[in-house]
């Protein structure tokens, strides 16, 4: 499938964006953690939020990588 640089920098872009949130996470889930007594639902909830934004990575990465087998 052909893409057109626009369509892939919108992806890029989305990544990018998609990335930024999944590292942010990370801190989020490390201050949680930290507060004494922490809230293990809460950190349940973050970590699935981190797993749908890695599949949704995934996903991207696989659309702006060329079909090298034809």
């Amino acid at each position: 499938m052909n893409m057109a640089p626009s369509d892939r920098d919108d992806l890029r872009k989305k990544l990018e964006d998609l990335r930024a949130e999944h590292r942010d996470l990370d801190d989020v889930i490390a201050r949680v953690v930290d507060q004494v007594p922490f809230d293990q639902l809460r950190v349940q909830r973050l970590k699935k939020r981190k797993l749908v934004l890695r599949d949704m990575m995934q996903k991207l990465e696989s659309e702006l990588l060329p079909d090298i087998i034809a």
